[in-house]
């Protein structure tokens, strides 16, 4: 039987037997430690989780004794501020030796009742919704954004075929009235040169 207890802000998974280290607790060598806050309590069978806590269950543990923990470097520095501070830490530990795991009457944790999905009036099993996972839900959003793109593509360019379809008529008239003009421009250069001739 394994345990999930909550101590010092940590969690610790816990079974009869094992020896852990937690934050300092209040106790010599020898005392014992009663642990309240169980989060979890599991076997083969199954498991129980509470909401946050289990109530009634507990977790009894005997002081093996206080300890530190590793030296640690805390180093700050600002550059170019001639700032440097270098400090180093032991945290204070207890080393506890797991005893017992107690359950609410000392009964192992029942298993989950698996309840079968019920079928449709049309005799089909419900099946259960399925989040979809970080990589379908971009790969649903890529697509999305390619059908957009496409579509704003597809206007853009029916868009530029009216615009084009627009100009053709009037870059036509633009050329007749230069045509026109030109050949207005020869008739008169004709005239003048006739009557100078003439002259």
């Amino acid at each position: 039987m394994y345990a999930v207890i909550k101590t010092g802000g940590k969690q610790y998974m816990v079974a009869a037997g094992d020896v852990i280290a937690v934050e300092k607790l209040p106790g010599e060598a020898g005392a014992e430690i009663r642990f309240d806050e169980v989060l979890l309590l599991g076997d083969d069978s199954g498991r129980l989780v509470g909401t946050p806590n289990l109530a009634d269950a507990s977790v009894s543990a005997t002081v093996m004794g206080q300890v530190r923990g590793d030296k640690v470097i805390v180093f700050k520095k600002n550059r170019r501020k001639n700032y440097r501070r270098k400090h180093g830490h032991r945290q204070m530990l207890t080393m506890v030796r797991i005893k017992d795991i107690h359950e609410k009457g000392g009964k192992a944790p029942a298993k989950a009742a698996e309840t079968p999905a019920k079928a449709d009036e049309s005799g089909d099993s419900s099946e259960k919704k399925v989040a979809p996972t970080k990589a379908e839900s971009k790969s649903e959003s890529k697509a999305a954004a390619k059908k957009t793109s496409s579509k704003k593509s597809t206007a853009k360019s029916a868009k530029a075929a009216d615009a084009k379809s627009a100009a053709k008529p009037k870059a036509a008239a633009a050329k007749k009235s230069t045509t026109k003009a030109t050949a207005k421009k020869s008739a008169a250069k004709s005239k003048k040169a006739a009557t100078k001739k003439e002259s």
